[in-house]
């Protein structure tokens, strides 16, 4: 079921609502071997330079935020360009043999904890 786009926004006080409940819930959702030992970020802060190198990609019309496990089984947001038929901007495998360096997926971000930024509404 394709859900219909959004405008993207939400508010402050829904953002803090949905924040604030993410932090009190975070470690009591994983199994209890992954509680405590930050498995789940409170934030992760994107390079900026990184997310306009995607968004200039010709056709890129939005970004995907997926979810990935580091091998410390760390959970990772990866974002990806996407196009107007909402397919995910990879790239072509030729490219990921020639060893030039990759600029359509988004990993490296400052996770939160153990670098947090100041406190806000958002994440305090």
């Amino acid at each position: 079921m394709n859900q219909q786009p959004s405008s993207g926004f939400i508010s402050l006080p829904q953002a803090i609502e949905m924040t604030a409940r993410y932090r009190q819930n975070r470690n009591t959702i994983l199994a209890s071997q992954y509680t405590g030992k930050d498995i789940l970020s409170i934030c992760d802060t994107f390079n900026k330079e990184a997310i306009e190198t995607i968004l200039k990609k010709p056709g890129c019309c939005a970004l995907r935020l997926y979810y990935g496990m580091d091998e410390n089984m760390i959970v990772r947001p990866i974002m990806v360009a996407v196009n107007e038929k909402d397919e995910d901007m990879l790239p072509a495998i030729s490219t990921l043999e020639s060893g030039e360096e990759d600029k359509d997926i988004v990993d490296d971000t400052i996770k939160c904890p153990p670098i947090c930024p100041p406190p806000s509404p958002l994440n305090s």
